[in-house]
């Protein structure tokens, strides 16, 4: 039983450790790339708001994220916070 708890305990740290909130994830965005290709290099955005053709998203929490700013499905601007 304790054995089992410590395989869990070890694999959560290593899921953990393998974000794609990174900052070499974040180098690998540019301006003109579509919606899909940032999903493959991020995963699915954790929110997303927007308006006609114009949308928003953003990957992590309030206290570090990078966030997307997309237009007609395009990359227009991006921006992170506390990446490490």
């Amino acid at each position: 039983m304790i054995r089992r708890c410590m395989l869990l305990l070890v694999l959560a740290a290593l899921l953990m450790g393998c974000s794609k909130l990174s900052q070499q994830n974040y180098e690998k965005l540019k301006v003109g790339m579509a919606y899909d290709e940032v999903v493959k290099i991020l995963g699915k955005p954790d929110n997303c708001s927007g308006a006609l053709f114009a949308k928003s998203c953003t990957w992590g929490s309030e206290r570090k994220n990078i966030t997307v700013s997309f237009v007609g499905d395009k990359v227009v601007i991006y921006a992170s916070k506390n990446l490490k």
